[in-house]
């Protein structure tokens, strides 16, 4: 059988790992247009459970991640300079060029070597295939050479944001609200190794405007978005990498298969960041598809259907989950104009699923916090 994957990220090696594995006869071709070692951005995050799934279907992979990874068994929301501990809402973290370097390994592992610097202008190039896996990414070839196919379409949120790294270390994954010169900003902070840390700032549309970040250049804006942390910081700079500004762009597909063409992670769909679950989706959609293979035999027709069919409502709840969390930060401005303890109230319970007895369950240092003020602000 042959098989072609386009795209050398998180998706795309598993998926190569794992059919490998299986099928080890199989030709298969993992095609990459950057170099083994580019990539942009600092760390990725896991919730605390995220990883679970890997533990119990490649235990391998999963000892060789998890000794890599930072963890931690809270969180923090610093509102203005008032600190939230929210106990109980662990998560893990490992630096992105780092994940991507262990799954590289797992691929040359099995015999097959990526072809990384390999621009594909056109899905003709990769030849004959059994198979055709999308794991492209959210500017996806596969997906818009295909897209009313797909019923494909993409948005994009208001919020403007841009991923930084520093060498300041912080405890846990921190959420930390600011008032700058121009308007609202809030950082996404946490460390992904012993001596680093992603720093994503974020900010509204109307403050990026009056900042005038569109005619800043690059060490102009990281400038200002230490001014506007400089307390956070602690005295350590903002760190570049390919840091520019964007706006998350939610994609979605009606259809996740056309023909012998399959789609993954965020060439499929995308889970904002703000919940931590990208690099995830991406992991699990590699396992449920070769799952999907092995169960019919490597069919290709039913095993697409039944991959979509099975896997479908699992992802659709998550980004559900991660489409209300966006919706909330789109407004955080607003937030912020609350009382800070009752902001942490409403943003921990922002998805709707969580009410104050399971809360009270899994973070009870956090509810009797939050009690405490509430009953004293009466």
């Amino acid at each position: 059988m042959r098989i072609a994957i386009l795209g050398g990220g998180p998706a795309g090696l598993y998926v190569s790992y794992l059919l490998k594995r299986r099928w080890p006869d199989a030709a298969i071709r993992l095609v990459e247009q950057n170099p083994a070692d580019a990539t942009f951005g600092f760390g990725v995050v896991f919730s605390d459970q995220a990883l679970d799934f890997l533990r119990a279907d490649d235990p391998e992979t999963y000892d060789l991640v998890t000794p890599e990874m930072e963890t931690w068994d809270d969180m923090t929301l610093d509102i203005l300079g008032t600190i939230v501990r929210i106990d109980g809402i662990g998560f893990s973290a490992i630096g992105r060029l780092r994940l991507l370097q262990l799954l590289q390994a797992r691929v040359r592992s099995v015999g097959i070597e990526p072809e990384f610097g390999t621009a594909v202008r056109s899905l003709d190039e990769l030849g004959e295939a059994d198979l055709i896996v999308g794991a492209d990414g959210v500017n996806s070839l596969m997906r818009q050479t295909h897209a009313d196919a797909f019923g494909a379409s993409v948005e994009m949120l208001n919020n403007r944001f841009v991923w930084y790294g520093t060498a300041r270390p912080f405890d846990t994954l921190t959420q930390t609200f600011r008032h700058g010169p121009d308007g609202a900003f809030n950082a996404h902070h946490y460390r992904y190794a012993p001596g680093m840390s992603t720093f994503i700032v974020e900010t509204d549309a109307d403050t990026w405007h009056r900042a005038g970040f569109a005619d800043k250049d690059e060490a102009a804006t990281r400038a200002y978005c230490e001014s506007v942390f400089a307390d956070t910081l602690d005295g350590h700079g903002l760190i570049s990498n390919k840091s520019v500004w964007r706006t998350f762009p939610p994609v979605h597909n009606a259809h996740w298969s056309v023909g012998n063409k399959v789609l993954l992670g965020d060439a499929l769909r995308t889970a904002h960041f703000s919940i931590g679950s990208g690099t995830r989706l991406a992991m699990e959609d590699a396992i449920a598809l070769v799952q999907a293979l092995d169960g019919n035999d490597f069919d290709v027709p039913a095993s697409l259907a039944a991959f979509e069919k099975r896997r479908r409502p699992i992802v659709e709840k998550l980004v559900a989950a991660a489409t209300t969390s966006a919706r909330w930060y789109e407004d955080f401005a607003e937030h912020m104009e609350r009382d800070p303890w009752d902001m942490a109230w409403r943003y921990i319970t922002r998805s709707g699923r969580v009410d104050i007895e399971r809360l009270r369950a899994i973070s009870p240092g956090f509810v009797a916090d939050f009690e405490r003020h509430r009953d004293a602000a009466r």
